[in-house]
């Protein structure tokens, strides 16, 4: 099986209040990530990227919002999350600076 480049797996981190409360409580960090990225394939490519040791894994499906525009109706399209945590005293630089 042949790994993928870490940088295609980690689309975008998000930045939000609620992850911004979960940067400071629990030392955990959110980004967007492939659809069809795993656990594993995130924790290494979060590794790699921002050379920090990841404890723990957590992803969700979100489904698409139906938007309508006049008469016409469409989705977006759907997108997975992943919710990753540090182990104490690592941090990511590019969260810090928000």
């Amino acid at each position: 099986m042949k790994s993928k480049d870490p940088h295609d797996v980690i689309i975008r981190a998000l930045v939000s209040e609620k992850g911004t409360r979960m940067r400071e409580k629990g030392n955990k960090f959110i980004f967007r990530v492939r659809p069809d990225a795993n656990k594993v394939e995130i924790k290494r490519a979060v590794e790699a990227i921002f050379d920090v040791t990841v404890e723990a894994v957590r992803t969700q499906n979100l489904q698409g919002k139906l938007k309508r525009v006049s008469l016409n109706s469409g989705r977006r399209p759907s997108w997975k999350k992943a919710i990753v945590t540090l182990k104490p005293g690592d941090s990511i630089e590019l969260f810090e600076e928000v």
